[in-house]
């Protein structure tokens, strides 16, 4: 499982994009946290495109 969130320190002309990873159980719910990031606004769109291109969905979810 893979969430991207905004940097919210990040300038708009150079935003910044936080991708944090986790471990899932059998249930797809978030199991552990693995590791984080931070990319570029490109870089982030990138991978998101490389994930969807490979099954991956994006599940709508308000956090904090």
């Amino acid at each position: 499982m893979i969430f991207f969130e905004e940097c919210k320190n990040s300038p708009k002309p150079n935003l910044k994009i936080h991708t944090h990873l986790f471990y899932a159980n059998h249930l797809g719910e978030p199991g552990g946290y693995k590791s984080s990031e931070k990319l570029n606004i490109d870089a982030a769109w990138e991978k998101w495109h490389e994930l969807h291109q490979k099954g991956w969905t994006e599940v709508y979810y308000h956090y904090g």
